[in-house]
């Protein structure tokens, strides 16, 4: 056999294989969609849920799990650009630096599950915070940071050695030229990995089975008031996420339409995480030109 026919037959492999896991991806995002569109309105997205009668919404769901994103991300984002920027320009290359790369890699493979049993025994029981949004962030923020603490880090050594020496060499300090001049050339990357992040946080639900609980308050809306157990504003109450409701509703749903209303849920759910991906995909090639000054 030549080894141009070899190459054809390895490419048609590849181009198959490729095409297969595209169709299977496709298939189940659209047999997702097709389900649970129909189900999406205005009224639904408002509203809250119903127990036992048909009718109900994701209205409080949706802003718990809205809600929890932007605590998660308050916590993680200093944490880990601090501990990235440590990482990269400030630790001394060694056995206890490699240790800590280590334990970073180890983190961001841990089951969600295990994280979440790790929260109830600690976060939730020890400390006192009970299940909470808060109880969830610092949950999610578990898992959340290893990612962040990467990204920065591989953000800033792809900075050009070059740009890093001359701004020594002008006589600026090291954090000036982090801060000035190597942060800036970074951020396209740091934050698309921040936005790709949030949409792993939307979409999770195990860790929040065992910290943010399952079932939330009647919350008014025109309560702003952040230590009022009512309050949609307070970070100290049980919430019930998006992805929590889903698994909820699918495996103890009593109302007549409880198909129906997780079918919605889960399509808004996908698109939500589909519109994370795209934003961080845009922002990145934004600011990729705007650093770069390429058109």
């Amino acid at each position: 056999m030549s080894a141009k026919t070899k190459d054809k037959i390895a490419t048609a492999v590849i181009v198959t294989m490729a095409g297969l896991i595209v169709l299977i991806m496709a298939s189940l995002l659209g047999f997702i969609l097709v389900r649970g569109l129909g189900h999406v309105s205005f009224h639904f997205l408002t509203s809250p849920p119903e127990t036992i009668r048909e009718g109900g919404g994701i209205g409080p769901q949706l802003f718990n799990s809205l809600f929890l994103l932007v605590l998660t991300l308050i916590i993680t984002i200093p944490l880990g650009i601090g501990a990235g920027i440590y990482m990269s320009e400030y630790a001394k290359p060694g056995k206890i630096t490699d240790f800590i790369r280590l334990v970073v890699e180890v983190l961001s493979s841990f089951p969600s599950i295990v994280v979440g049993l790790f929260g109830l025994l600690v976060i939730v029981n020890v400390f006192g915070f009970g299940f909470s949004l808060f109880s969830g962030a610092l949950a999610l923020t578990v898992f959340n940071l290893p990612l962040i603490v990467r990204i920065t880090e591989q953000g800033l050594s792809g900075v050009p050695a070059a740009q890093k020496e001359a701004s020594l060499a002008l006589g600026l300090s090291k954090w000036k030229t982090i801060r000035s001049i190597m942060l800036p050339i970074a951020m396209p990357v740091i934050l698309t990995g921040t936005i790709l992040a949030a949409g792993r946080v939307f979409g999770e639900a195990a860790a929040l089975l065992f910290t943010a609980g399952m079932s939330s308050p009647r919350l008014d809306f025109t309560n702003w008031n952040p230590f009022s157990p009512t309050s949609p504003l307070n970070p100290f109450r049980p919430a019930e996420t998006l992805a929590v409701h889903i698994w909820k509703i699918n495996s103890e749903g009593l109302a007549p339409d409880a198909p129906e209303i997780a079918a919605g849920a889960s399509a808004v759910l996908i698109l939500t995480v589909l519109l994370f991906n795209l934003l961080a995909r845009w922002i990145g090639r934004l600011m990729y030109k705007k650093f770069t000054a390429t058109k």
